[in-house]
């Protein structure tokens, strides 16, 4: 618990911005570059999928749905991050500053939950290839869908509406960002209660997922070591991305959560930076990167459109 001279103040001040003169110009323009690579990048994908009829099964429609998330978790960042980086003074109302940890946790928990039911299609498509078509119809498709937006909407929402709650005795967020433990830290009540729920939602939104992931993959690997060389290769082939896609996201995540258990204050403002923003900005570039170059399904669309659109301008000259 933190103090300082305000009382649940109207605004956030965010005190890890530094004035860094003329080179603010430059690194304004670096994260534009990022956020705009970020938007091409997964619309790219989203495109994709949903324009070529034969993409139209599960497995591309859940990475069309993980592109769709990492522009929604960037639309909840970037535009806020760009301007305060141009800006002299760095605060944002409560009612934003809400609404900012509202959408950047809900897209956190949002992608585990994507990911972990990734994991369920691939366990499906390897371990019970007869049953495939049977389990994943489209009808099953739409509802896992339908439950991985709205099962950390709700959640996150709980989270948010009881931070709402607390009194605080202070105004000043040492992040980049709107985050919910450092608002939490400001509150001038005993937060034992909210600090035991903000963990259970962390284990029923990450944690779970987390191990049904680890899961699935016990049982891949279990049934590829009684199969053949070549069935081996197919399975790495077609768990790959999604590997890579976790793995990272996990790491990203992981920096996050450890930056939740230290004194920000007291770190490396440096360390903090990086820490922070890392799951906000890997992930987001990572992923249509893995699955538009790994996977010949996509490449293979993104490059005969291409192809088709160099021809097209071609013969216009």
């Amino acid at each position: 618990m933190k103090s300082n001279n305000s009382l649940n103040s109207v605004y956030f001040q965010l005190t890890l911005f530094a004035d860094y003169g003329p080179l603010r110009y430059l690194f304004f323009s670096l994260c534009l570059l990022i956020y705009m690579t970020i938007i091409s990048a997964n619309l790219v994908i989203i495109l994709t999928v949903c324009l070529e009829k034969s993409l139209h099964q599960p497995m591309y429609i859940f990475i069309c749905c993980l592109s769709f998330n990492s522009l929604y978790g960037s639309a909840g960042f970037f535009p806020r991050f760009l301007m305060d980086i141009l800006s002299d003074t760095h605060l944002i109302s409560r009612p934003s500053c809400f609404v900012q940890v509202y959408v950047i946790y809900s897209y956190v928990t949002c992608e585990m939950t994507i990911l972990s039911i990734m994991a369920y299609d691939r366990l499906v498509a390897i371990c019970q290839p007869l049953h495939y078509h049977s389990k994943m119809t489209s009808r099953m498709v739409r509802n896992l869908i339908i439950f991985a937006w709205i099962y950390p909407a709700f959640l996150i929402g709980l989270c948010v509406y009881i931070t709402v709650q607390l009194k605080l005795c202070g105004n000043k967020l040492h992040r980049l960002f709107c985050s919910n433990w450092p608002v939490v830290q400001l509150s001038c009540m005993d937060t034992t209660v909210r600090s035991v729920a903000g963990l259970l939602i962390s284990l029923t939104t990450i944690f779970i997922p987390l191990f049904f992931v680890i899961y699935t993959y016990l049982q891949i690997l279990l049934v590829c070591r009684r199969s053949s060389s070549e069935f081996r290769g197919k399975a790495l082939q077609t768990c790959l991305p999604h590997i890579v896609t976790f793995l990272t996201y996990s790491l990203c995540l992981f920096c996050e959560l450890a930056l939740t258990r230290f004194e920000a204050d007291e770190m490396n403002p440096v360390i903090t930076v990086v820490l922070s923003l890392e799951y906000l900005i890997i992930p987001p570039i990572n992923n249509p990167l893995v699955y538009g170059l790994n996977l010949p399904q996509i490449r293979g669309v993104i490059f005969g459109f291409l192809k088709t659109c160099k021809m097209c301008l071609v013969a216009k000259i």
